[in-house]
């Protein structure tokens, strides 16, 4: 079972799959039905019938899952998107990170992948660990530590309202001398379970080890100097999340002894 059961009101599928329609509508009847039995609360019914498509027309075949969608929303007069795009990849390996880029940068949209070989024959175990990275998508918690629900809590942790961040940068591989090097930040949005992770990344010049947007001071002829970066960013959004200001900071940071 759940610890926190996400909500999803409309979701759809498309397949790129071999599968006959009757086999993804089964699959998609045994997922959902997964998903309430460990805690969630999912619309049974998808919000446009299931889409079949070939994998060498990917990208057309999402945005216009999306487009029919955003439409059926707004003809029942919801201004909320698709909350969640159940995707069965293609037999050939390789599309999966194309469909991720489409869905969840280019879209916004969150996807959950499933191998057809899995999806034509779901058993038990493989509905549960699919349902239980859905509820994450979607907002679920799966997991807490026992700890943060006792009178002493996690020590150092639950004394205050805190709040826990992890950075690091990636760089590109040797010989890729004009790539940009990639740096993340992630910071924790609730207290004092700490479960739930928020994250930010950013481009950055070609092996720069310190991160470039962790802070930032922008000069606004109205305003002045304004304060903004990938930390004021997350601790707005802890604010947000908790309604409390963090009283403490723990800072985590990947791979700098300088």
């Amino acid at each position: 079972k759940m610890i926190n059961g996400g909500i999803i009101d409309n979701w759809a599928c498309v397949s790129f799959s071999r599968m006959r329609p009757e086999e993804v509508h089964r699959f998609c009847c045994d997922l959902i039905q997964m998903c309430n039995m460990t805690g969630m609360s999912v619309n049974p019914r998808p919000l446009v019938d299931n889409r079949s498509a070939s994998p060498n027309h990917i990208e057309n075949a999402l945005r216009d899952v999306y487009r029919r969608t955003t439409e059926m929303l707004g003809k029942q007069g919801h201004e909320k998107q698709l909350q969640l795009l159940i995707v069965i990849l293609p037999e050939v390996s390789g599309s999966y990170g194309k469909i991720k880029k489409v869905c969840e940068t280019d879209l916004g949209i969150v996807s959950q992948c499933c191998l057809p070989r899995h999806a034509a024959r779901p058993n038990k175990q493989y509905l549960e660990n699919v349902a239980l990275k859905i509820n994450v998508k979607v907002g679920g918690r799966n997991t807490v530590l026992e700890r943060a629900f006792v009178r002493n809590g996690i020590p150092f942790v639950s004394e205050v309202p805190t709040i826990i961040f992890g950075a690091d940068v990636t760089h590109p591989p040797p010989g890729e001398d004009s790539a940009s090097s990639i740096a993340a930040v992630v910071a924790s949005m609730d207290w004092p379970e700490i479960t739930k992770y928020r994250g930010l990344v950013s481009a950055q010049p070609h092996r720069q080890e310190i991160i470039e947007d962790l802070f930032s001071v922008t000069k606004d002829p109205q305003r002045g100097n304004v304060n903004g970066g990938m930390i004021r960013e997350l601790l707005i959004a802890f604010r947000r999340k908790t309604g409390q200001r963090p009283e403490r900071i723990l800072f985590y940071r990947q791979g700098w002894c300088k």
